[in-house]
């Protein structure tokens, strides 16, 4: 597999990127959005709300014109008070699971939200999920608590972990 560039998504990317994530609303529990997404809904509603500069973020794994996931970061509650945490999400292509494209991603948006007013950044993980757990730990988030049975797909209810950890990490 070739080596991904990390970038700045592009308005172009937007129909790979919302393919990427309907693999995941219709195949897994890692995502409670129940109902695939449209490119334009997902240009409006989603991609809309990031930017090259500031909080909320939105990095793409191009690897020669092949996006292989992407990482962001966006509010994480409504109320101002929360304004300098964000929540992240990651989500690869399979064929790039294990190959360290992952933690490329995080390791880039974590170091651009360094450069800003961002103190913490979140995770909210389904459980099982052992290798976003693993993932989670690798870059530096520590579980804060479980959430039980807070979200329903599938016919069942699931189970959420909360990870955090400082964007700008101790040494």
């Amino acid at each position: 597999m070739q080596e991904p560039e990390i970038r700045p998504a592009l308005d172009t990317d937007v129909p790979r990127l919302t393919e990427i994530y309907n693999h995941y609303i219709l195949e897994t529990a890692f995502t409670f959005d129940l109902e695939p997404f449209s490119t334009e809904r997902r240009r409006e509603e989603w991609f809309a709300k990031f930017d090259t500069r500031g909080r909320h973020r939105l990095l793409v794994a191009d690897a020669q014109g092949e996006l292989l996931g992407f990482a962001s970061s966006r509010p994480f509650r409504p109320k101002q008070a929360y304004d300098t945490s964000v929540e992240t999400s990651i989500y690869l292509v399979a064929e790039a699971t294990g190959r360290g494209v992952g933690p490329r991603l995080y390791g880039e948006l974590f170091a651009e939200l360094a450069t800003e007013d961002v103190h913490r950044a979140l995770a909210l993980i389904t459980l099982p999920n052992d290798p976003s757990e693993a993932l989670h730990r690798r870059m530096g988030f520590e579980l804060s608590g479980v959430w039980s049975d807070v979200g329903r797909k599938f016919d069942r209810f699931w189970d959420v972990a909360v990870w955090q950890r400082p964007i700008v990490l101790e040494r």
